[in-house]
Order: structure tokens, then sequence, then C-alpha cells
């Protein structure tokens, strides 16, 4: 199994931390690291510098589509920043709790 670590970012530490729940309440996330940061960037023709909170999702190459559909449905950017890296190397018992934490269970 190959995992990545979805990036996103928030305005406000609410947002971030109810998307957040919901995504590893429906397993599409194992967990989430929430960050604060500052964001310079381009914004409809002009520079913008504000406060952002990062979210650091980790999940299973298999779940993306499933992940960046939700957080499509629940961000409230217009265009949010969705983008994952590799995870290219663990410990294996980190590696082995994401794959049990990322286990879906049967609805029926």
């Amino acid at each position: 199994m190959r995992f990545l670590a979805v990036h996103t970012s928030f305005s406000n530490i609410t947002d971030a931390e109810r998307v957040s729940r919901i995504l590893i309440e429906e397993k599409l996330a194992a967990c989430a690291n929430i960050l604060t940061a500052r964001s310079i960037y381009h914004w409809k023709g002009k520079i913008e510098d504000e406060d952002e909170v990062f979210v650091i999702l980790k999940t299973d190459e298999d779940t993306y589509p499933a992940l960046e559909r939700r957080i499509l449905e629940l961000h409230p950017y217009e265009v949010p920043m969705i983008t994952a890296t590799s995870i290219r190397a663990g410990s294996k018992s980190y590696l082995a709790w994401l794959s049990k934490a990322l286990q879906r269970r049967n609805k029926w």
C-alpha cells in the first residue's frame, strides 16, 4: 500500500477542525495535523497576505480520489489548495497503524 500526505489550507481553525474531523470519521484520512501559517499569494489580480491554517492529512493512494472529492465538497474556499506528496518511507509500526486506521467497516 502506498501512502500520501495531503495538504490543504483554511482561513480559520474552526473550518480546519470541522473538515478534518469529518474526513477522519469517514475514514478518508487516518489523521490530520493542523498548523498555523502565514500565506502570501496572488489572487484575482493582487497580492494577498493572510494568516491561514494548514492541514496535513494522511491517507493512501486508493482513498485519495474520494478524499479530494470530499474536501472540495466541504471546503469554503472557491479554489482550495489540495496537493499530495508520497510518503516514501516510514517506521513499520506507523505505516501499519495508517493502514489499519484507513480500513473501512462494512455497513451491512
